[in-house]
């Protein structure tokens, strides 16, 4: 079979889905494929515990539990309305009983949508960027990022409610390297690039190219810093920013996982890793045994030379450098914890020169 998107009337056969609103359902539609599975064909198995939530499109499965106890779920049914063994980890070895089309959803996606979307008092449409984009594949995009399920949902809705749109020509600087920071941005519509001068190169050595959904501007909030990089449009964008006080208060601190020194031996003696993000300079000066340097400016250019798997504890010497950097880690999925107070007060026997 061909695969395809889910349709929005598809969707709300299902239970909660059909109490989402209208924006946020259509958005779902465009991010979730119809799959399928050939008779005898198993799609989940006693003991798994992988964050999907199930739909049945089409066909019908069969739930058997460990005492060999089993039923058949048939798609249109009343018992088709709610996911297919939503307990983890799962209770129910499942298996095609004829061919089948089903759905896959994060569940931490969904959690966050329904919450946003049940304490959320407008209608989207009120953010709407621009004609040619919309609102609902940036959100998604936000809401996906694993850092945003660390934020409480009133704070989701309260940054939706406080973000402020800019429109842009294409070659505009949103943000100037050594200015001060004030904003948090969010791209919805049209592409960026990120460009860091140096003494040697003037015109900027670029950093990075940012897209829909992405965001940038959060290394000087935290760090009470100066810009440390340049941000051009590359076309016509529109940007949603979030002034600095909300950023602290409703993003950042709820984003931030903070240690004094014996929790984050603790972590590293698990199999975590130390992470400094200070100057190579500051770094051979003195540091941690077995850190690993990557200085906050090249902090997203080096994101593929880090494990997923592994905690980072990330240090400076004040814990600002290494709270913006967790924060760009967070956004991306990986789990790190902040050395409270930083290098300086720490007291860590370390390793100098």
């Amino acid at each position: 079979m061909t695969s395809r998107n889910v349709t929005i009337e598809e969707l709300r056969r299902f239970s909660p889905l059909d109490g989402l609103k209208r924006e946020n359902i259509a958005a779902l539609s465009k991010k979730t494929t119809v799959r399928q599975l050939e008779s005898g064909q198993r799609l989940f198995k006693i003991g798994d515990s992988e964050k999907r939530t199930f739909y049945l499109l089409s066909g019908a499965v069969e739930l058997s539990d460990a005492e060999g106890n089993t039923r058949v779920i048939r798609a249109g049914s009343e018992d088709a309305r709610n996911p297919l063994g939503p307990m983890l980890p799962r209770r129910f070895n499942t298996k095609a009983v004829d061919e089948v089309e089903y759905i896959s959803v994060d569940t931490d996606l969904l959690d966050v949508m329904l919450t946003w979307d049940q304490t959320g008092d407008y209608e989207v449409d009120e953010l709407t960027p621009s004609k040619e984009s919309s609102p609902d594949d940036w959100m998604t995009v936000l809401l996906q990022t694993k850092a945003f399920h660390l934020v409480p949902p009133a704070n989701l809705q309260a940054i939706f409610m406080r973000l402020k749109r800019l429109n842009c020509s294409a070659g505009d600087v949103i943000i100037k390297q050594g200015e001060e920071g004030d904003y948090f941005y969010v791209i919805t519509h049209g592409r960026c690039v990120v460009t860091r001068e140096t003494p040697l190169n003037k015109e900027g050595i670029k950093l990075a190219e940012l897209g829909v959904g992405e965001t940038f501007g959060e290394e000087a909030l935290i760090s009470e810093n100066r810009r440390n990089a340049t941000v051009t449009t590359l076309t016509d964008a529109t940007v949603m920013r979030l002034a600095k006080d909300d950023f602290h208060t409703l993003l950042n601190e709820p984003m931030l996982d903070w240690v004094d020194l014996e929790a984050a031996k603790q972590v590293v003696a698990a199999g975590g890793r130390w992470l400094d993000v200070r100057l190579p300079s500051e770094y051979d000066a003195y540091h941690e045994s077995d850190a690993i340097n990557i200085p906050l400016y090249f902090i997203r250019l080096k994101l593929g030379a880090l494990d997923p798997d592994v905690t980072y504890v990330m240090c400076c010497d004040t814990g600002r450098r290494s709270s913006a950097a967790a924060f760009i880690l967070n956004e991306r999925g990986f789990k790190t914890r902040v050395l409270k107070g930083g290098l300086t007060m720490s007291g860590l026997d370390m390793e100098v020169g």
